[in-house]
C-alpha cells in the first residue's frame, strides 16, 4: 500500500471507492471513523461505493500506509 503524509491544520480532499458491504454506510458513519482517525472539519459527500470527503488534520504530522478504499488525496487551501 502508498503510504501518505498528513500535516496539522492542513486541509485535503479524498476520493473513496468503498466495498460491497461498506456501501450501505451513510457518510456520516464515514465521516465518524475519519475524525475516529484525527480529522476535523470532516465533510463526505456521495451515495452508493464514490464518496468524496475533505477534512483537516488536527493531530501533529504523520505518516501512514492508505486504506485500499482511498483512491486519492490531495491537500487543498483552507477555506
Amino acid at each position: 500500500m502508498p503510504k501518505f503524509t498528513v500535516r496539522r491544520g492542513r486541509r485535503y480532499q479524498a476520493t473513496l471507492s468503498l466495498g460491497l458491504l461498506e456501501s450501505f454506510a451513510s457518510n456520516d458513519m464515514i465521516a465518524e471513523r475519519l475524525r475516529t482517525a484525527g480529522f476535523s472539519e470532516v465533510d463526505v459527500e456521495g451515495t452508493g461505493a464514490s464518496r468524496s470527503a475533505q477534512a483537516v488534520w488536527a493531530n501533529d504530522d504523520a505518516t501512514a500506509e492508505m486504506p485500499s478504499q482511498v483512491l486519492s488525496v490531495t491537500e487543498i487551501e483552507l477555506a
